[in-house]
């Protein structure tokens, strides 16, 4: 039935009251690139700025960065930058974005803090970060709207942080990357569980939770099995011990550095970031290290060597890192011999499999004795199993969850988990980079509106100059290769004046396969004949014509598309 409105009907328009808006800039298709906003009114909060490495697909390239071009546009409306602990995977775009986004004041813990303004100055017109002192359990304002509450959790980084977000719809938690801290015997502390459960008592309405580990069943093993399983191992090595790492994995780092203490061992550095950061936590306090137990790499020659252990990054296979520059033969102080024993003491980051198993090749080849965390303790992982996160999520009963962090099956097995103890489907939200989630104090959903969050590649100096074209060429270089045709013509006639020169790179060997060569030749000889004679020649066109139809032939032929790059040069 239409009702009918006279002129005595009085319209009314319901004024929507604002919601506030989640987005995800990275970190919800991939690990790395973590980087959120939460937005009401006119107020932005943003939540880490990370950096992604390169992957299989992005040949080239040296790190991917959040696509920030929305919040270019709002800088004036950003309050706070919030980070929750110094991997780069969460600091590392800093140097890159801030500027873009004016400068907002970041807040964060005293070790972030110092690692984010060494970083700045690697870079020489990046500009001077505001970081401002946080404490922790304590409500502090951020702007008329937002206030967070910072809380300790464990991570393998000291000074890692959760946050408790206070906006305008209700309380939202967010425990950054971590994992359940472990008795003796292997249960999560008490105070662990304490310290969940007085969070659940305040009424959340959103938890946001890592998903990095969701499909690994069971509890974090205690960095106490690692430490002692890494005793272990080093008591029984005769010669030089290499310990793979992340340079950022400084809790890691101080045990290590602890057993090489206890061993009579001296401990050389080689990798600059690893450097940087032990020099760092050292001032701070949280490594204690005597002096006289840290030697330069110059002097290890002076030491036998069962009274060393050599600390370097690499343990991902990076090409330029510390530990594949050895294996090459590329340090002047160190190189792998028989009787060294290489220790991996960090988890595989997804899409590096392959490098990280030719890293273990040539240490093999070369005649080290090798231990990774597939074959003993020596790795826990920094993020939280499923026992943990089902612990986390029935000790904090949000009214909503939100899977984050990790490719999307990572994140629906979250989901599950949560199910399992009882959150409801409905209440739980998926999402991917760039979509908009709306949150009430009653609801939660996805909007239709999506912001750009697309790859920004870095590549050398350049920022963003990278772009899909780009990718695709290097993509197809380096799967088909490429052939360059040059053929030379008389301006006036169009004449070719000498055979077409045929180079060839990464598709085929000339040398043995002439009879392909004279084919390319003589089909570039035809559609040069078929050019108006006593016309200008338009070059445009003529490398159009040999870009296509020589293109074609060669699929024919090999089924294979290379890259042609025709050359033509009028005289």
């Amino acid at each position: 039935m239409i009702k009918q409105f006279t002129k005595t009907t009085k319209m009314t328009r319901v004024k929507k009251e604002p919601s506030l808006r989640f987005i995800a800039l990275g970190g919800l298709e991939e690990i790395g690139r973590n980087m959120m906003l939460f937005e009401y009114r006119d107020e932005i909060i943003v939540v880490d700025m990370g950096l992604q490495f390169p992957e299989e697909e992005t040949p080239g390239i040296d790190f991917i960065i959040p696509n920030t071009s929305y919040l270019e546009a709002k800088r004036q409306n950003i309050k706070a930058v919030l980070i929750t602990h110094a991997h780069y995977d969460h600091i590392g775009a800093i140097p890159y974005l801030l500027g873009r986004l004016g400068n907002p004041p970041i807040y964060t813990t005293r070790l972030t803090k110092e690692i984010i303004l060494k970083r700045q100055e690697e870079f020489s017109k990046s500009i001077k970060p505001i970081i401002e002192p946080i404490e922790f359990n304590k409500v502090m304002p951020l702007s008329k709207y937002f206030g967070v509450e910072f809380f300790s959790v464990t991570h393998n980084i000291p000074d890692t942080v959760g946050l408790i977000l206070h906006t305008p719809m209700g309380k939202i938690v967010h425990p950054g990357e971590f994992k359940l801290e472990h008795d003796k015997e292997g249960k999560p502390k008490n105070s662990e569980l304490e310290k969940f459960a007085k969070i659940g008592n305040q009424n959340i309405l959103l938890l946001m939770l890592d998903s990095t580990n969701a499909e690994e069943p069971g509890y974090s093993l205690s960095e106490r099995v690692v430490e002692g399983t890494l005793e272990e191992i080093f008591r029984k090595s005769p010669g030089r011990i290499i310990v793979g790492t992340f340079a950022s994995l400084l809790d890691r780092i101080a045990e290590i550095i602890k057993i090489a203490q206890k061993l009579d061992r001296k401990v050389t550095i080689s990798g600059y970031s690893m450097r940087s950061n032990i020099q760092i936590a050292r001032r701070l306090g949280y490594i204690k290290i005597n002096p006289e137990d840290i030697i330069p790499l110059e002097e290890m020659s002076h030491y036998p060597d069962n009274k060393l252990l050599i600390l370097c990054t690499g343990a991902q296979g990076e090409p330029n890192a510390s530990l594949m520059r050895i294996i090459n033969g590329e340090n002047r102080y160190l190189q792998i011999k028989q009787g060294d024993t290489v220790v991996f003491s960090s988890s595989i980051v997804p899409g590096n499999e392959r490098a990280v198993q030719n890293l273990k090749d040539n240490l093999a080849r070369q005649g080290a004795k090798i231990y990774h965390s597939k074959i003993v303790d020596i790795h826990s992982s920094g993020h939280a199993p499923q026992e943990e996160l089902k612990l986390v999520l029935k000790l904090v009963k949000p009214k909503f969850f939100l899977p984050i962090h990790g490719y999307y099956f990572m994140r629906w097995r979250n989901a599950e988990l949560g199910q399992e103890v009882g959150i409801p489907k409905e209440n739980t939200v998926l999402t991917d980079n760039g979509q908009i989630i709306e949150i009430t104090k009653n609801t939660i959903r996805i909007t239709k509106e999506t912001v750009p969050a697309f790859y920004v590649m870095i590549d050398g100096l350049g920022v963003g100059d990278v772009g899909e074209v780009v990718l695709r060429d290097r993509k197809t270089l380096a799967q088909e290769g490429m052939v360059v045709i040059i053929a030379t013509l008389k301006r006036e006639s169009g004449k070719l004046l000498k055979n077409p020169d045929i180079i060839s790179r990464g598709f085929i060997y000339l040398r043995e396969n002439q009879e392909l060569v004279e084919q390319i030749r003589n089909r570039v000889k035809g559609i040069t004949l078929r050019i108006p004679k006593f016309q200008p020649i338009d070059a445009d066109y003529l490398k159009s014509l040999i870009r296509d139809q020589i293109g074609q032939f060669l699929y024919n032929k090999t089924k294979r598309r290379p890259m042609i790059l025709p050359v033509v040069i009028e005289v």
